[in-house]
């Protein structure tokens, strides 16, 4: 089933800024996010790749992480975003708001 993780156009002021500001915050440390929330991958250029944790997979390469501009899909089911928040709520099963709200307690990020 192909799941896209983007930022849905019905979101309160608020929730827009958290989003702004989380994802501000988060993509100049993806790199380093993705190696806590991936371990076992690695930097390939700009590709973060490591092994999807959300089905069975066996091979890097699959699932990759563009850890300069955010974006992110698994090439074997398609699921695809764009930002760290989208990422975040991919790999923890959350709503984009709930790992909106939730990255910025673990970053200190003011909501």
């Amino acid at each position: 089933m192909q799941q896209t993780y983007s930022n849905p156009k019905n979101r309160s002021q608020k929730d827009t800024c958290i989003f702004t500001k989380v994802n501000a915050t988060a993509l100049p440390r993806l790199e380093a996010l993705c190696a806590a929330w991936l371990p076992g991958g690695r930097r390939r250029g700009a590709e973060y790749l490591a092994l999807n944790p959300t089905r069975e997979d066996r091979y890097i390469g699959s699932f990759s992480i563009n850890v300069i501009n955010g974006r992110w899909a698994d090439f074997a089911t398609q699921d695809r975003g764009g930002d760290p928040v989208s990422l975040y709520a991919y790999l923890n099963g959350l709503s984009q708001i709930e790992a909106a709200r939730k990255l910025a307690e673990e970053m200190g990020v003011a909501a």
